[in-house]
């Protein structure tokens, strides 16, 4: 089977997470259920997702210098990986994400981005050859988007194969999204990067082109249980992996590391949505990020 390495970067967290019946209102405490804590962070996520998966992945992030850190690279270690590109801020503390989930399995989630927010230019530079043996290149919007600019554009000069996950929604510059290959909003970050409001087939239609005419090669919307479109100059939806969710924390991070690690054995970019639908379908039958994510013998019966 061909693989082709990935080269996740981005953000790598602790999450701290408490199940409750209901989020709060503002000023309003209220009991909640069990809590537990492990590692998260887009970038983390999407990482493991790609080692779980049997994809061959290299990561880059920072952290502090901290207890966080150590459990951090631990678990990496585990799950295989890599760890020789993960860099220490000597100042800042190790990113947190504070995750609430209530009984229908949906999610409320604050982060303080820590170090992940001092992963700059210069930390790049330091491991730039790594890009020069990664065929994807898959980047979030939880490290500074300065950086993610500029590994864009070294990515673009060195012509590889950049997915964008832009989530958190933020404000990208109309010269980045010719240097995609593939850009992964989900409803709410698709509104936001078209400027129109999605009600309907015909809006989320013209949402998708609107994105896609400023230059990137492939859009996909996820649209959670409604399927994902796929928009490459056509039209095509995915329908979604029916399943009961209990917590969606993460959801989108294994689809897109899926994404990637299905294209990388060559697969067609539908047969690739199919492959990280039933990836992202298993994780929301389970709590937490990382510990939700499958594994590849989960996914048994994929072709």
């Amino acid at each position: 089977m061909r693989k082709g390495n990935i080269l996740v970067i981005g953000s790598s967290n602790t999450d701290m997470v408490i199940k409750t019946s209901r989020f709060p209102k503002p000023g309003e405490t209220i009991l909640g259920g069990d809590f537990f804590m492990n590692q998260g962070g887009k970038g983390a996520n999407q990482a493991v997702t790609v080692a779980r998966l049997k994809g061959e992945v290299s990561f880059i992030c920072k952290t502090g210098n901290d207890l966080f850190r150590e459990q951090s690279v631990n678990l990496y270690k585990q799950e295989g990986m890599n760890t020789d590109w993960i860099l220490t801020d000597q100042e800042k503390p190790s990113g947190i994400a504070l995750i609430m989930v209530n009984e229908e399995g949906e999610n409320s989630i604050v982060v303080a981005s820590g170090a992940n927010g001092n992963l700059n230019r210069e930390d790049i530079d330091h491991v730039a050859h790594v890009l020069d043996r990664s065929e994807y290149i898959l980047l979030q919007l939880e490290i500074q988007l300065d950086t993610v600019e500029y590994v864009i554009h070294l990515a673009s000069q060195k012509q590889k194969k950049v997915i964008l996950n832009p989530a958190p929604a933020a404000e990208l510059p109309e010269t980045l999204f010719g240097k995609l290959y593939i850009v992964t909003p989900n409803r709410i970050e698709a509104e936001h990067l078209s400027g129109m409001k999605i009600t309907d087939t015909q809006s989320l239609e013209n949402a998708a082109k609107r994105i896609y005419d400023k230059g990137v090669q492939n859009v996909i919307i996820t649209l959670g249980e409604e399927g994902v479109l796929i928009y490459n100059g056509k039209f095509k939806l995915v329908p979604s992996e029916k399943t009961d969710p209990i917590d969606t924390t993460g959801a989108g991070d294994v689809f897109n590391g899926a994404l990637c690690v299905a294209l990388s054995e060559g697969e067609s970019l539908s047969q690739a949505v199919k492959f990280a639908n039933k990836a992202s379908a298993i994780s929301i039958t389970k709590y937490g990020a990382i510990p939700s994510i499958p594994k590849r013998d989960e996914l048994a019966g994929y072709a």
